[in-house]
């Protein structure tokens, strides 16, 4: 039976589910300051029981679960004068309590905050259970739309700076960027945007973001075979029924330049449907010799009230990216050749070519005050076509210590369709005194993959390698005459790799004691791949379990395990194909609140261990069926580390990110590589910080002025090591360390507001570096200026 075909069936079930539990009693309202507007964030709280919220940005609040009863709620913020209201609450009804508050003069003289949550308050939509981050045995971090904003943020890796751990492995083509944290790599299985996987072949978007997620550690009960680390999500803006929109033009350096537009509102006045439209337009050349880029970029959505249970929103996103092929300054012999940052060593010509396009739906419905039903179905499209010179040292073409370098041609291409299917069902109860939040869950998603492969067979060449483009000395680009032209390359074979997965999943965090909770869940997943004649199957069960101690209502202590699979296509001796490798994962941590919330400050330790990674058998046995390469899952990769983080909400004007990482990870046991040998392209410490400070009470009010620094310690490239080669066929070469500087300032005055940016102001030299043939220089110092219009 098709996956697709089974999931109507689960969808029942999880419906059924949710029949099984009664309504109780819920609270809900609006907080509005004197003058009318809506305030955000404002502590709500029942004083009888010590359960609270905060109201969200439209300043509303819901408060469920309740047993009926008299209480007395209160509301507070600081600035603003407490307030408390006498309310009953009956069984399956909904009290409203709306609130204005009004200004208290003493305390705005002791102390102004901004409209904020602290990073434990900040759930995340990736987490699908709405579990409090207080509540949950596992690290995160959000990076929301004002740092965004504050520091211009161009690219996701200018967003990666403010989290620890979370790091550039490569930029490989210089046509994507490829994200890892705690020693592996946030590939596209590890990438998210509003809840559904994203390609990363392309760079994405970062104009459109209202905020950026990361769950460190395991995520396979919620996702699958993502592997170990962490998964990433880009939250892209939302619609909203009140008008209003920002147009912006950004320029910079190397001729850069950006317009953009944001508007949103109600259609037609309606109260049940709004819209927002974000597009963007940018252009560029670079501190590379003749490489630039253009880019295009539209994402529209909806939001459907259908009625008062039931929200519908519709999103699209659609992004046109062109930019030169480019692979850097290349590598003689394992060692970074010296040539200047902006030297161009491809064909003038080169390109690389993507187009990336998708529409979700997301329905959520309110079963009743407990119970939550949201379903999601989603398409995404990808094409890429790349042609261009070779790699330095492909293709056994290696770059020679006099520079000489032999270029060859290499073109691919790629179609990709994926679609899922998804439904989670989410809800709260209580078994006696234990209460319980539970998320029953359901997804089926399919790849149909297309790639195509071509050769170049240079006529004026005989023997067996014709793919020879020219010659140049990467040292001295005048000793040789480039060529110009284009030539046709031939089609050599269209392969298809279609993949379609499904996975049923549960989770519960059961309150134990109001400071102790466990949360226990598994998930199963099915997996099948390949051609009708090629197709195999796997299978896997993630198990999660934690616990979470709270000594303090501002203190969290936590430890847990869970763990991960990734698929082998290897063959063992008897011509079997290999199970998925299980990747086992620990983590204990504190999570802390300071200064009444105003400062979270949260510490990590981990330990990633892969015990049955994929490795060559060593010596073939002679009685083995498979004489070619066979495979064993007897290998092992640790990862092992601590990471910092701190972040504040806006005190005084001040607002403060920090963070520091340490990662070691290493073949712990290998057939292939030398034992405690490092992997390539993990440093071993990072460090972030970032202050900005925003003038409130003199002739500079609104003036803002910060700066954000972050280190990436030393890492390796090149090849590992091998046990086998007795000859430096294989090295790993050292990438030097980096400390990255920036300073920016903004003002705004009614409607208009202006920014301006150094980056790398110390000018910082360093590489980005996948094997020893894509060595791609971080960029110099440069210079951006934003304006922009609100209304």
């Amino acid at each position: 039976m098709p996956l697709f075909t089974r999931f109507p069936a689960i969808l029942v079930f999880i419906l059924a589910s949710a029949t099984a539990f009664a309504q109780s009693g819920s609270i809900k309202g609006v907080v509005k300051t004197s003058d009318g507007q809506a305030a955000p964030f404002v502590n709500v709280a029942l004083k009888e029981i010590n359960k609270g919220t905060t109201t969200s940005e439209d300043g509303s609040f819901v408060l469920k679960n309740i047993k009926a009863g008299s209480y007395t709620l209160i509301t507070s913020f600081v600035g603003f004068q407490p307030q408390e209201k006498q309310i009953d609450i009956a069984a399956g009804e909904v009290t409203v309590v709306d609130f204005t508050l009004s200004e208290n003069s003493e305390q705005l003289q002791e102390i102004v905050i901004s409209d904020s949550r602290s990073l434990n308050e900040k759930t995340v939509e990736i987490g699908k259970a709405g579990i409090k981050p207080m509540d949950l045995p596992q690290s995160l971090i959000v990076i929301d739309k004002t740092v965004l904003e504050n520091q211009q943020a161009g690219r996701l890796s200018d967003v990666l700076v403010n989290t620890s751990g979370i790091y550039l492995m490569g930029a490989t083509g210089g046509v994507q960027e490829e994200i890892a944290g705690r020693g592996f790599s946030y590939g596209s299985n590890n990438t998210f945007k509003n809840g559904v996987r994203f390609n990363n072949g392309v760079m994405p978007e970062i104009s459109s973001l209202e905020r950026v997620e990361v769950l460190k550690g395991s995520a396979a009960i919620l996702f699958g075979n993502v592997t170990a680390g962490g998964v990433l999500n880009l939250v892209t803006k939302k619609p909203k029924f009140q008008d209003g929109g920002e147009l912006s033009f950004r320029t910079g350096s190397y001729d850069f330049y950006k317009p953009s537009l944001d508007i949103y509102g109600s259609v037609n006045n309606s109260s049940k449907v709004a819209y927002r439209m974000n597009t963007s337009y940018e252009n560029a050349r670079s501190f590379r010799d003749n490489v630039t880029s253009e880019r295009i970029y539209f994402n529209p959505s909806f939001i459907i009230k259908a009625g008062k249970k039931t929200e519908i929103l519709v999103e699209g996103d659609y992004l046109k990216d062109n930019r030169t092929l480019d692979y850097g300054t290349g590598a003689v012999n394992y060692e970074i050749a010296d040539v200047p940052r902006s030297r161009f060593l491809g064909a003038s010509w080169s390109y690389y070519k993507a187009e990336q396009k998708s529409a979700t739906i997301t329905i959520n419905h309110a079963l009743n005050d407990n119970w939550t039903l949201n379903v999601l179905g989603s398409y995404q499209g990808f094409y890429n076509d790349q042609y261009g010179t070779t790699r330095p040292n492909a293709s056994s073409q290696f770059v020679r210590t006099d520079g000489r370098w032999v270029r060859g041609l290499q073109r691919s291409g790629t179609d990709q369709d994926y679609y899922i299917v998804q439904a989670n069902l989410t809800g709260k109860f209580s078994t006696g005194s234990i209460k319980h939040q539970v998320l029953f869950g359901a997804d089926n998603d399919k790849y149909e993959n297309t790639a195509q492969a071509y050769a170049y067979e240079n006529p004026a060449i005989t023997g067996n390698n014709k793919n020879v483009y020219d010659t140049i000395n990467v040292y001295n680009l005048s000793l040789y005459q480039q060529r110009t032209d284009i030539p046709t390359m031939r089609l050599t074979s269209t392969t298809e790799n279609p993949s379609q997965r499904v996975g049923v999943y549960v989770q519960d965090l059961i309150s134990i004691l109001e400071n102790v909770k466990l949360l226990a869940g598994i998930r199963y997943s099915y997996m099948e791949s390949g051609t009708d004649k090629t197709k195999t199957y796997d299978d896997a069960f993630s198990p999660r379990l934690g616990i979470v101690y709270q000594p303090l209502k501002e203190m969290s202590v936590f430890a847990s395990y869970a763990n991960s699979f990734t698929l082998n296509t290897g063959l063992d001796v008897n011509n079997e194909r290999l199970a998925p490798s299980v990747i086992d994962q620990y983590e204990v941590g504190i999570k802390n609140e300071f200064l009444k919330g105003f400062l979270s400050a949260n510490i990590t330790a981990y330990q990633i261990v892969n015990s049955n990674l994929a490795q060559s058998v060593l010596p073939i046995p002679d009685d083995a069926i498979n004489k070619s390469n066979p495979q064993e899952l007897a290998g092992e990769v640790t990862s092992k580390g601590v990471e910092l983080d701190v972040m504040s909400k806006p005190i005084n004007g001040i607002s403060i990110i920090a963070g520091y990482s340490y990662n070691d990870t290493r073949y712990t046991e290998s057939s292939q590589y030398i034992n405690n040998s490092r992997l390539r392209y993990n440093p071993s410490h990072t460090a972030n910080a970032s202050v900005y400070y925003t003038f409130s009470n003199s002739f500079l009010k609104n003036f803002n002025v910060g700066f954000t620094t972050f280190y990436i310690g030393e890492r390796v490239a090149g090849r590992s090591t091998r046990t086998t080669v007795a000859n430096d066929t294989y090295k790993l070469m050292a990438i030097p360390n980096y400390f990255l500087f920036d300073l920016s300032a903004g003002y705004s005055f009614d409607q208009i507001s202006v920014r301006a940016k150094v980056s790398n102001l110390l000018n910082e030299l360093s590489y980005n570096v996948h094997d020893d043939n894509s060595v791609n220089p971080i960029a110099p110092r440069m210079f951006t200026a934003t304006l922009s219009y609100k209304w």
